[in-house]
C-alpha cells in the first residue's frame, strides 16, 4: 500500500516510515514531493482534525488528477504541543508559534520565555497528533494519539525536532530529544496515532 504524505516535513516522513517498518507493514510512505510537492493549504480549521482533513484532501485532489496516482491514498498529520498553563497553546499553531516560518529554534525560545515563571506543579503539557487518511472515493480514516508529560525549564538533548528538547514524557526522566528514535517511537503521540492506523490498515490488507 502506498501512502502519499501531505507534508514537506522530512522528519515526519522519516518517523512514519520507521513506524511502518517497525510494525512490519507493507506500506510505503511517499513524500508529496514525488508528485510535485504539497499544494498550498491555509491551516485555519482551528482543530488538529480540521487541519489534517484540509491537507489530506488537497493532496488527494492532486493524486486524483494524475493517472499514475489515481486511486492512491493521501496521509495527513497535524500535531502540536498543548500546554496547560497557556490554555492549550501553542496547540494547532505549534509550527508557527513564533511567527509564520519562524522555525523550530525560534518557537522553542518563545516557549521557554513564556514558561519562565511557571512553577513545576503547573508545567503540564501534552503532545497531540491526528493522522488522517483520505481515499479516492471520499473514504476517510482518522486516528488520534496523545502523550502527556511536562515542560523542562531549559531544552535538553539533540535528537528529535520541534519542541522535543523541552518535553519530558510522563514517567520518564529524559526529554524526547534525549531519547533515540526507537525509544521515542514506543511512546510518542505520533506513534500512538500510528498504532491505531496500523490496526485499521491490517484489516484491509
Amino acid at each position: 500500500m502506498k501512502l502519499f504524505l501531505a507534508s514537506n516535513n522530512a522528519h515526519k516522513a522519516a518517523e512514519l516510515a520507521a513506524l511502518a517498518a517497525r510494525d512490519g507493514l507493507s506500506v510505503e510512505i511517499i513524500s508529496a514531493r514525488a508528485v510535485g510537492g504539497m499544494p498550498p493549504v491555509v491551516e485555519d480549521a482551528g482543530t488538529f482534525i480540521g487541519n489534517a482533513r484540509k491537507k489530506a484532501r488537497a493532496l488527494q485532489l492532486r493524486l486524483a488528477a494524475d493517472a499514475a496516482t489515481t486511486g492512491a491514498w493521501a496521509l495527513a498529520d497535524d500535531s502540536g504541543l498543548c500546554v496547560d498553563a497557556l490554555g492549550g497553546a501553542p496547540g494547532v499553531e505549534s509550527a508557527n508559534y513564533a511567527g509564520l516560518g519562524a522555525g523550530d529554534a525560534a518557537n522553542l525560545t518563545k516557549l521557554v520565555a513564556a514558561m519562565r515563571n511557571v512553577p513545576e506543579a503547573k508545567r503540564g503539557a501534552q503532545f497531540c497528533c491526528v493522522l488522517l487518511l483520505a481515499g479516492p472515493g471520499g473514504e476517510e480514516q482518522v486516528c488520534e494519539g496523545r502523550c502527556a508529560g511536562h515542560l523542562l525549564r531549559e531544552p535538553r538533548g539533540t535528537e528529535g525536532f520541534g519542541y522535543d528538547p523541552l518535553f519530558m514524557p510522563e514517567g520518564h526522566t529524559r526529554s524526547f530529544a534525549e531519547m533515540s528514535a526507537a525509544e521515542k517511537n514506543l511512546l510518542s503521540h505520533r506513534a500512538r496515532a500510528w498504532s491505531a492506523l496500523a490496526s485499521w490498515m491490517r484489516c484491509r490488507q
